[in-house]
């Protein structure tokens, strides 16, 4: 348990490793850039940033020109120095996120094979890049896997900290390390950034009674280092906006969790399925890893002596006492559980490094299975239908899916020849690398509808009569991708949607009625405005002037006079109030 990480001891050739490592990191990177933002969260976030670019103003975050104190700024700053340097992308917007999932993927492996030796710590980051939960979420431009690198950062140093060949001096660094991952976390999301932490850090105590651990916490240093690299930034914001804590901390926090206020409700097993289907290629390794967790507290209980800490057991508590928090709050969204995945991916690196041949074979037996239930079931995503995706859009879907499921079977296949010729680690390696480029398939797939959702096509028409100073109106919709495209906020009219609070203070920022709207659109200067099909012909019945310059199934672009030909559609050129 107390080996180090090595490349003999790993198993395999420094090749080997040069190689996987290598495939991991050029699929990881080199594919973000190969979808469209989605909504909301993609455009929302990387909006945020390129206006905190173009202002200059890295304290009060705005969305659209209105303040927006939902969430802290850190995922913030780094997508705008990332803005600053690459300047502004699909693949820019994302690193902030695919750097978080990579840190986390290090930070895990490098504590598993500290505890448990290097196999168990290689095999750490093969189970959490197979993870579609993981690799997936890093590949989507939410805040979620910010924090969920920063959490995983948390407890590797802690288990690092803690391990008992761990120097004083080493011990002091890991823990400010502790403790300084949770300020980033705390500066990515909020307070949930030590409260979880918190959480698993009093379960794991009442369940070994271990009450030492906490005066091998630094608690003074490291408390001091946290508010250092939070305060700041709360103080600053506080004085230039007073209004800041009480929503901040009161709203967002406390009712968010408790209410429904933000009506993503769900019941108590909504992460169930997330978890199963987050975690599918390992779930045949419960057993072991239950097993390495019993294991250990006998391994323990006959050590000369005594260990500071349980890992394995720390890892379960970590992932079983977050899952059961956010399945208690009444907020709830597929992203949350992403924390519990780093926990969950060194219990089943562990787990893979003691599995035997029969335990193998039934694990590759049961994805076999999988794959060829999803080859069964794709034809069904073929049938579907919406007002919003046609069939056209799922038929070329389903076939990106298919072949994900292709890749998977072939995948299990393979290994299961490796296991009988190369062995079983060779076999892990296998399997793991295509696991994850079947989901990686799976998601650049998801392109196909993607694309119409970003309203990328609709940009070349908007840029033709949208100027740097004229108004872009959101008429009871608020665009989250169309905004980043085009390098324009909107300003809202009637429908104040998620920037309700901003607006209410600063309610010179938007247009609060449609008869407000109207006098503005006929009376004020050269205008383009976006809005719903329902909207537009609402507005068309009531004849205010309206040029149709772009369009698609989510959206009406028009403009209040009369568009260049080349930017009207043809319906356009017709009529200022053509149907």
């Amino acid at each position: 348990m107390r080996r180090s990480p090595t490349t003999r001891a790993a198993g395999l050739s420094a090749a080997v490793i040069a190689l996987v490592v290598l495939y991991i990191v050029l699929l990881w990177f080199g594919t973000l850039d190969a979808r469209h933002l989605l909504r909301s969260d993609e455009g929302r976030y990387a909006e945020i940033a390129r206006e905190m670019f173009a202002t200059g103003d890295w304290v009060t975050i705005r969305y659209n020109g209105v303040k927006y104190f939902e969430k802290p700024p850190f995922h913030l700053w780094v997508t705008a120095l990332t803005y600053t340097a690459f300047g502004l992308g699909e693949w820019q917007a994302r690193l902030c996120v695919a750097l978080s999932g990579f840190v986390g993927l290090l930070a895990s492996m490098w504590a598993a094979g500290r505890w448990f030796g290097a196999r168990a710590g290689w095999l750490t980051g093969l189970a959490l890049a197979a993870a579609p939960m993981w690799s997936v979420a890093a590949h989507f431009n939410s805040l979620d896997m910010t924090l969920a690198g920063a959490l995983a950062c948390v407890l590797a140093c802690m288990l690092l900290a803690q391990h008992p060949d761990t120097t004083p001096a080493a011990r002091r660094g890991w823990m400010l390390g502790c403790w300084a991952a949770m300020g980033v976390a705390i500066l990515t999301k909020g307070l949930i950034g030590i409260a979880l932490p918190g959480l698993v850090l009093v379960v794991y105590t009442a369940i070994t009674r271990d009450f030492g651990l906490w005066r091998r916490l630094h608690l003074l240093w490291g408390i001091a280092l946290l508010l250092a690299i939070t305060v700041p930034w709360f103080w600053l914001i506080a004085e230039r906006n007073p209004e800041f804590l009480r929503f901040f901390f009161i709203h967002e926090h406390w009712q968010r969790y408790t209410t429904s206020v933000h009506h993503r409700q769900g019941p108590v097993w909504y992460f169930v399925p997330l978890l199963l289907a987050g975690f599918v290629p390992w779930l045949a390794l419960v057993p072991g890893i239950w097993r390495a967790v019993r294991r250990e507290r006998t391994e323990l209980a006959q050590a000369a002596a005594p260990a500071p800490l349980r890992p394995a057991l720390l890892m379960l508590v970590w992932a079983g006492a977050i899952f059961v928090f956010f399945s208690l709050s009444n907020s709830k969204l597929p992203g949350y559980i992403v924390p519990i995945f780093p926990a969950l991916g060194m219990l089943a690196g562990v787990a893979l490094d003691r599995i035997d041949d029969t335990g193998w074979r039934r694990l590759l037996l049961l994805m076999l299975g999988v794959s060829l239930l999803g080859l069964a079931a794709t034809p069904v995503v073929a049938t579907l239908d919406s007002d919003n995706t046609p069939n056209a859009y799922y038929r070329v879907f389903a076939l990106w899916i298919g072949a994900a499921f292709v890749v998977m079977f072939a995948g299990v296949l393979l290994a299961h020849w490796m296991a009988r010729r190369n062995g079983r680690l060779a076999s892990i390696v296998v399997y793991g690398l295509a696991m994850y480029t079947s989901f990686t398939v799976a998601l650049l797939g998801h392109e196909v509808m993607g694309r119409r959702t970003s309203g990328i096509d609709l940009v070349p028409a908007i840029q033709q009569v949208l100027k740097n100073d004229t108004p872009f109106y959101g008429v009871g919709m608020l665009d989250h991708t169309l905004p980043f495209y085009l390098r324009h906020p909107l300003t809202l009219v009637w429908h104040p949607d998620e920037l309700q609070f901003g607006l209410q203070q600063e309610p010179d920022k938007w247009i609060p009625t449609l008869e407000a709207f109207e006098q503005v659109w006929r009376n004020g200067k050269p205008a383009v405005a976006i809005m719903s099909p329902e909207m537009y012909t609402r507005l068309q019945a009531q004849a205010l002037p309206m040029y149709r310059v772009a369009e698609d199934v989510r959206r009406v672009v028009v403009t209040n006079f009369a568009p260049p030909p080349a930017a009207a559609t043809p319906a356009a050129a017709a009529s200022p109030s053509n149907p």
